[in-house]
């Protein structure tokens, strides 16, 4: 008696999955400021980078810029590192952003809030700056110092394209 085995293949199908992707030059509604630069300086030329300044452009943005490039917005905190801790809390958790802090922005330059104390003055850059994402605090410390174009691919003249509405000069 002879036995004879049979095998099957069995095959199998996978369905393709329907997604979309975001182009790398799309940001989440509400974009931190620091993503905004990223996706600049992720541009290679300047046409691109005024195009994604005016796509993701606000008010929080176009306040550091003026404070960043304008010579008569004159800070009057003291230049360099300052000492604050980190908000290290996991990310979407509990931290601000700087497009709802830049009402406050104020008090940091020359004619916005000058009855206030030095101490008083850098007590609340600090508490700021502990309260935000880590990466828009040291934004914030950058333009402070106006040095955002050491870390950014952004200059004034680039600003300027992007928002013609902003007026230079005539604020101290």
């Amino acid at each position: 008696m002879k036995t004879t085995m049979t095998t099957t293949k069995k095959t199998t199908t996978t369905k393709k999955k329907n997604f979309t992707v975001k182009s790398s030059n799309e940001l989440p509604p509400n974009p931190f400021i620091h993503e905004i630069l990223e996706l600049v300086n992720k541009q290679r030329s300047n046409a691109k980078r005024v195009e994604v300044l005016q796509k993701y452009g606000n008010d929080a943005l176009k306040t550091l810029f003026v404070w960043n490039f304008d010579d008569t917005a004159v800070s009057v905190l003291p230049e360099g590192h300052v000492p604050y801790k980190e908000n290290d809390v996991p990310v979407g958790t509990d931290h601000t952003s700087l497009r709802r802090e830049y009402k406050h922005l104020y008090n940091f330059v020359r004619g916005g809030n000058d009855s206030l104390s030095s101490l008083r003055r850098e007590t609340m850059f600090i508490q700021m700056l502990e309260g935000l994402h880590p990466e828009e605090a040291k934004i914030l410390c950058l333009v402070k110092d106006k040095q955002l174009q050491t870390q950014f691919k952004v200059s004034k003249d680039i600003v300027s394209q992007a928002f013609p509405e902003i007026k230079w000069g005539g604020r101290a």
